[in-house]
Formats: C-alpha cells, structure tokens, sequence
C-alpha cells in the first residue's frame, strides 16, 4: 500500500509539473481553439439576439486572462458574439463579442463602448494581448501602417486601412471616444508587460454587403 502511494503521489507530482511548465502553452491553445470554434458557428440570428444582450464595460475589472478562464468560457460558451475581424497581413481571425467581460476577452476582441456600430464613429475593440503570438489581438503589436481591418456583422463588411499604430498611456481613453466625425476602428492592447497600451487605428475605406465573396476573407 505505501509503495502504491508513493508511486501514486510521483505521477501526482510530474502530472502537476507538466501542467505548470506547461501551463502557456495549453492556455494559448485553448484560446486559439475557442476562438475558431466560434467564428465558425456564428450565424445572422445569433448576431441579432447577441445585440440585444447586455454587457459589461467596466474596465477596470478585467483581469490578465488565466487558464482558469478560457476553460471557463469554453464551458459555458455565453460570449455574446457580434461580428467577426480579420487583419489578414498578420493572420489575425477572431469573433467580435460584446463588453469586456472575462468571458467576452477570452473568446475574442471586445466592443468598449455600449451601442457602438460598425461603420461608425470610433468603433473600439480592446483584445487580450498573449506572450505566444498569434492568439487573441497579440498579432496587432506586429500590423503596419497601410494594413487593411476587415470586420463583419453578416449584414455587412468594413474596411478601414491603418493610418496609426502607437503605444500610448492606460489612462488616454479619449482615443477610443468619436473624432470629428470621422469612421474609424480602434484596436487597443496590453503593450510593455500591461504598463501601457497599444492602439492601432483604422480609417473606413468600403462598406459593403455581405455575401459570399465579400465573407470569403473571414474564412
């Protein structure tokens, strides 16, 4: 029995380990997976009942993004998704969701503002920034100016081509606030370790309808 024990509690032990050297990795991957999953399955009537949810906005609880909770939104898969962006120059794929609640930015770029539009004023995304790029908006720190955004809600598809990528002060909201009525995205960002943020922002270039070949570039 104690030799069972013992043996038991060293698989315990190396299971543990592995877990935690490892810990990055499977985070990153289960985002990446939640993320995919969920640009695939949304459809125009879940667009439509999403948008009439309610969502929170308070920045000042969102949390660096843990395991713990992407397994937590892979579970109850409630993000309330409505749209999609690709930024295709960096590879980066994701669902629109609603808020910036800890289910909303594990699953994808969150809308900052309550009744923003796409294709209006400032429309502003905020993304949790991954240390394994390519998950979630840690691609944007790598855009260029020039690059083209690409968001959708399934009615349409928008444009904008970056005219700004800069790391800028936690405390300078007013850049996601409506500019001199100016159609623009802003994409916001951890950068420098959370001390700072980036900003990357677009000016609207072509809104179209959305059918299948405008779709095709969020396949």
């Amino acid at each position: 029995m104690k030799k069972f024990l013992k043996y038991f509690l060293s698989i315990l032990v190396l299971i543990i380990g592995l877990v935690l050297i490892f810990n990055g990795q499977i985070k990153d991957y289960m985002v990446k997976q939640l993320s995919q999953q969920s640009m695939t399955a949304l459809t125009k009537d879940q667009v439509r009942q999403n948008s009439l949810k309610s969502a929170s906005y308070d920045f000042s609880k969102v949390k660096p993004i843990s395991a713990k909770q992407v397994a937590k939104a892979s579970v109850q898969k409630n993000a309330a998704m409505i749209g999609k962006i690709v930024i295709p120059s960096v590879k980066l794929k994701l669902p629109i969701v609603k808020g910036v609640d800890d289910n909303a930015l594990a699953t994808g770029a969150g809308t900052m503002k309550p009744d923003e539009k796409m294709g209006e004023g400032n429309y502003a995304l905020a993304g949790h920034y991954m240390t394994q790029k390519g998950a979630l908006f840690s691609p944007i720190a790598d855009s260029q100016i020039g690059d083209l955004i690409y968001i959708t809600d399934l009615k349409s598809v928008y444009t904008y081509k970056i005219m700004l990528k800069q790391v800028i002060s936690p405390k300078a909201t007013w850049r996601i606030d409506d500019q001199n009525h100016q159609k623009l995205i802003s994409l916001i960002t951890c950068a420098d370790g959370g001390a700072n943020r980036w900003i990357v922002q677009g000016v609207l270039v072509k809104a179209r309808v959305a059918n299948r070949a405008t779709l095709a570039i969020f396949d």
